[in-house]
Order: C-alpha cells, then structure tokens, then sequence
C-alpha cells in the first residue's frame, strides 16, 4: 500500500509509504491520498488529522521517474484531477489537520505540508520550492499559501533559487508550530492530536474557515460570518457542556457537536 491509515482514539493518521523514494507521489499515490483525506472528511469519529510520511522524508513531491522519458502529459490535468482537490479537501476539512515533519517536504510536499492547520517538524525538517530546478512555476496552492508565512520577497527567493528553508528558519517565520528533537517526534505530534481530538470539534472548524476567509475577505464581510458563526457555535452541545464545566470547575468533556 502506497498510503497507510491508523487510527488511535479519534485520531486518523495518514502516512504516504513510498521511503524508498522520499515519499514521491506516483498516480496511484495521488489517488489513494485524495481518497484518505475525503473519507477522514467525513468520518464522524474522526476529530483529527494527521498527515505524515514513512521514513526519512515527509513528501518529496511528484514522482518525476514515474513519467516515461520524453511522454507528453498535460500539467493542467495533473493539478486539476489530483493535487489541487487534496489541497482544498485538507483546506477546506471540518477537523484539526497536523503536518508531522520529518527530512523534506518539497515541491507539493511543501504545499500539503502548508494546506494542514499545524505543523511540528524536527531537527531535520526541510522545506524545499524546487520547481525552479526543473523549470516549472509553483503550484497547488504554494504561491499564496508560503508567501503568506514569508512574504513575497522571501517566496520569491525561495522560488527563483530553490534553497532548502532549515527547520529554525521554519520555527521562525511560523511555518513550524513546534520544533522538537527528531527522537521527541512521534510523542509531541501524538500529545497535540489527542489533545485537538477532545476539543469541540465544531467550534475548531468555524474558526478554520473563519481564519480561512480572513484575508480574502472585507472586515464587513468577515464580522458577519463571525457572527453567524458564533451563532452556530453557541447552539451546540460543546458551549453548553464548556459554561458547565467553567461554573463545575473541572475540565469539560467536548463531544464534538
């Protein structure tokens, strides 16, 4: 199997199992992964997500000797029929998502590193806009979404001379949510899901797509969905079951609804 799934409480972990290529995705790949993501989706029981890679290596991107040397293949295709609808389905996921870094995460590894919620790496984490090396444009969501953590100075350079962003420069800019010793990896992202997975799961997702629109959208437009929200949010049984335990004084116990 070239992605892997487990399951621990209402944590969904989902693994890209290609380390003898880094991670590097293939057509089946590509399709096993979309099809994970979408059934964490709408998985009920799932409360979190968490995205990892098998190995040394998060994902190093598309799969380059999977192409015939010298075969035509439509770019627009690639993206439309498969990266671009992992991208939005991570995005656009009514759950935490968590990026569990370790080694690279490089061209659309990087981009599905940065569509997740949150991001731990270790002291090997390294992200990689290598599409310059082989004379190809950023894609699946990489343009907007690093410039957004580094600026459109600091994308550019990344993007016109591919260097590799070390984890503390990572950690620094925010794209790194923690940095912990590679040793320390496994147990930090698990503390960090199990903990998301307990939360009020509605509530986390309202303010995901609030956080989402908040820099496409007007401030009119966006305190308007913030109110609609906070409406939805105040109906559910997580408010009522957090103001209880608030006035108990002990800590809540969220159902995710």
């Amino acid at each position: 199997m070239t992605v892997e799934l487990s399951q621990e409480g209402a944590v969904q972990t989902i693994t890209i199992n290609r380390p003898e290529v880094l991670n590097a995705l293939d057509q089946e790949t590509k399709a096993s992964y979309l099809s994970a993501l979408q059934k964490a989706a709408r998985n009920p029981e799932v409360r979190c997500v968490v995205l990892a890679g098998s190995g040394r290596a998060f994902c190093a991107g598309e799969d380059l000797k999977s192409h015939p040397e010298g075969a035509k293949r439509s770019f627009r295709e690639s993206l439309v029929s498969a990266y671009n609808p992992i991208i939005q389905t991570i995005c656009e996921m009514d759950k935490p998502v968590i990026a569990r870094l370790q080694g690279v995460a490089a061209g659309a590894g990087l981009s599905i590193a940065l569509a997740a919620d949150l991001r731990i790496g270790s002291d090997g984490t390294r992200l990689i806009a290598a599409f310059s090396r082989i004379g190809l444009v950023p894609d699946s969501g990489l343009s907007q979404m690093l410039a957004r953590y580094v600026g459109p100075g600091v994308a550019l350079e990344m993007f016109y001379t591919a260097r590799p962003m070390e984890a503390e420069e990572a950690a620094r800019f925010g794209i790194l949510n923690a940095l912990v010793p590679a040793d320390q990896l496994d147990a930090t992202v698990s503390t960090w899901a199990q903990n998301l997975a307990t939360g009020p799961t509605l509530a986390f997702a309202l303010t995901k797509q609030a956080v989402r629109r908040a820099d496409r959208a007007s401030l009119a437009e966006l305190l308007q969905f913030e109110a609609a929200a906070q409406e939805l949010a105040g109906a559910s049984q997580d408010h009522q079951e957090g103001v209880s335990a608030f006035l108990e004084k002990r800590p809540p116990r969220f159902s995710g609804r």
